[in-house]
């Protein structure tokens, strides 16, 4: 029984429904089915699952989107019921387009996937200068500044992200994503950055992989 609702909430995320969410989500707390299995095996399963699904082409922006607002009203019928031990403090970063560039499809979609999956993200939009994203991390006490861009005339303001970094002497307290068209894993090597990932799924498990957490 506790399978097939775990299976019935992640169906309705896949499926776009988020009054089916709801009423799945409302039926786990009338059978006292743990709200943090609830949220994690059923809700962000079927996030993960919209996920791949968008990776194939089968799944475009706007489906990943409405499949994100099913999941998060389905999350806000069981975070009430969830256990205080089950309660972690979210892991923060700051995303963004490097200054230069306005392409923000794949940015917008890591940061959908990200918070699904429970971080809380900062976006500081596109075009943003180096030092903005080194504020802010500063400013929120980030662990994670994401950087994206699809052009390669702008590559180069990635890697002044992490020269300031260097620079002020904070480099040890963020890990330093990037990603985009023209990036590779070469690149962040050269650049000192911590991980490439070259889609929003990828993005997900290098950052969770990046700070201990079980994917």
């Amino acid at each position: 029984m506790k399978e097939d609702l775990l299976k019935k909430l992640s169906d309705s995320v896949v499926n776009m429904d988020e009054d089916e969410a709801v009423k799945y989500s409302k039926q786990a707390v009338e059978e006292e089915l743990d709200s943090y299995t609830a949220i994690d095996k059923g809700l962000a399963n079927g996030m993960e699952r919209a996920g791949k699904l968008f990776d194939e082409e089968e799944y475009f922006v706007p489906e990943l989107i409405i499949c994100s607002d099913a999941m998060n009203a389905g999350i806000s019928v069981l975070k009430p019921h969830l256990k205080q031990e089950n309660v972690r403090k979210k892991l923060k970063g700051v995303i963004g387009v490097i200054e230069g560039d306005t392409h923000d499809i794949g940015k917008n979609l890591v940061k959908i996937m990200l918070e699904s999956s429970g971080f809380e993200i900062i976006d500081l939009g596109r075009d943003v200068p180096p030092g903005d994203f080194v504020n802010k991390a500063v400013e929120t006490e980030a662990k994670f500044i994401l950087l994206s861009s699809l052009m390669t005339t702008t590559m180069d303001n990635m890697a002044e992200v992490v020269r300031i970094l260097q620079k002020t002497g904070v480099r040890q307290q963020f890990k330093v994503v990037v990603g985009g068209g023209p990036i590779s894993q070469a690149f962040a090597d050269r650049i000192g950055a911590d991980g490439y990932a070259k889609n929003a799924n990828e993005a997900v498990r290098l950052c969770k992989d990046l700070a201990g957490v079980e994917a």
